[in-house]
């Protein structure tokens, strides 16, 4: 009885602990039956995906290709640190103030005068502005602002204000997704400093908040301070490129920072994104000089992604000013387009103004909306039920084509006489 326990005993050790030497199976990526199904979901939804603002035409292959060849994914890199005074280079920092020394003029900024980052993400951006507008306001009055911002703007703002304790007004908005004047200067204090988050682009119909206007109440009411945060996730990456290259212009528009995102107009593989502000705005944030950094790090994550600002740096140098106004107009042209043809067909559409790239239309049957990706939303203004298009660089007249003729024959089902 002894000797079959102390047998059992072995082969529970042998079981357990694996013997020296022997090798573990082979990996085969191409058998992972995740892997596979991962990579087929994401070929077959870039083919119909008209509904997201995501640019499906990327143009990364080069950047991998040198990424490989020069065998950079053996270092661990992190642009922990400010990328506006790099003092130690741990990532590709040097190449981040690169980046945002050839956005900052499009926004308006000098290069000398501005503070910026490559962000996570717009969130992340948005993040940045409401936290450095909150601490601007608060040293120059010492007061607690409130912050406003429109009831059809992008949720994140909402949750970024609660989760930074802040007291937040919603604004009511116009039937094409605009900020009303009227609305937010009867929701202004007059005692309290303003925050206000202008939307370049709501979520779901695409609308510009005039900030002429907002911006002539600020002065006629005249609270203690006020601190202008641009959300411009979409917008802001096109914009630039555009006509319409005056709406994201600080010098002009005088807003105090600017958040845009990255995977959206760019064309990046992954979440990330651009923030921008002044250095009058930075001396009001608490610099957090850390010691074992060497510097002062205002910005609210510590470690940060190099491959982000590595990729954005490829991009400009490959795809440059003149690729990106070819991007920029083709879509306004394409959203032109699909408009023209929806009011052709009869189907009842929408676009908040020339300067924008999403036409959203009364919703079509589930099996449409699931074929090009579309996504919904609901308004009594416009008859209830809708959908849209986002139209980015990718938005070929091919898809907008195939979609026009999807919904023309959904129209004639409708027509026939029943059986």
């Amino acid at each position: 009885m002894k000797t079959r326990m102390i047998l059992i005993g072995l082969v529970i050790l042998i079981a357990a602990f694996p013997v020296i030497g022997m090798a573990e199976p082979a990996f085969d990526p191409d058998t992972d039956l995740l892997l596979q199904d991962m990579a087929a979901r994401s070929h077959s939804t870039h083919d119909n995906s008209l509904g997201y603002p995501g640019n499906e035409d990327i143009r990364l292959d080069g950047f991998y290709d040198w990424y490989l060849k020069n065998e950079v994914g053996h270092a661990m890199m992190n642009n922990a640190g400010d990328p506006n005074d790099v003092t130690e280079d741990h990532g590709a920092m040097r190449i981040e103030n690169e980046v945002i020394r050839f956005f900052a003029p499009l926004y308006g900024f000098d290069p000398d005068g501005v503070w910026g980052l490559v962000t996570m993400s717009g969130t992340d951006g948005n993040n940045h502005g409401i936290y450095f507008g909150r601490h601007c306001l608060v040293a120059e009055t010492g007061i607690e602002p409130i912050l406003y911002v429109s009831t059809e703007a992008h949720y994140s703002n909402m949750r970024l204000a609660e989760l930074q304790q802040l007291e937040t007004r919603l604004v009511e908005t116009d039937e094409m997704g605009r900020m009303k004047p009227e609305a937010f200067r009867a929701a202004l204090d007059p005692d309290r400093p303003a925050l206000i988050v202008y939307s370049m682009g709501t979520t779901f119909k695409g609308a510009i908040d005039d900030q002429q206007a907002i911006n002539a109440i600020i002065d006629e009411v005249s609270p203690p301070a006020v601190y202008r945060h641009v959300d411009a996730a979409l917008f802001g990456g096109y914009l630039p490129f555009s006509q319409y290259r005056g709406l994201v212009d600080q010098s002009t528009c005088n807003f105090d920072s600017i958040a845009v995102s990255g995977h959206k107009f760019f064309g990046m593989d992954e979440p990330c994104g651009l923030f921008f502000t002044s250095r009058e705005v930075l001396e009001k944030q608490n610099p957090y000089q850390i010691t074992y950094l060497n510097g002062s790090m205002p910005m609210i994550n510590c470690s940060r992604s190099a491959l982000n600002p590595l990729k954005f740096y490829w991009l400009i140098k490959t795809v440059g000013m003149e690729g990106f106004s070819e991007m920029a107009n083709g879509m306004l042209e394409n959203a032109a387009y699909l408009k023209k043809q929806l009011d052709e067909i009869g189907w009842p559409a929408w676009v908040s103004s020339e300067m924008s790239n999403t036409v959203f239309f009364a919703k079509p049957s589930d099996e449409i909306m699931e074929k090009y990706t579309l996504a919904p939303d609901y308004d009594d203004r416009f008859g209830g039920d809708l959908a849209h298009v986002v139209v980015m660089a990718s938005v070929t007249r091919v898809q907008i084509d195939s979609l026009i003729e999807d919904l023309e024959a959904e129209l004639a089902e409708a027509e026939l006489p029943a059986a």
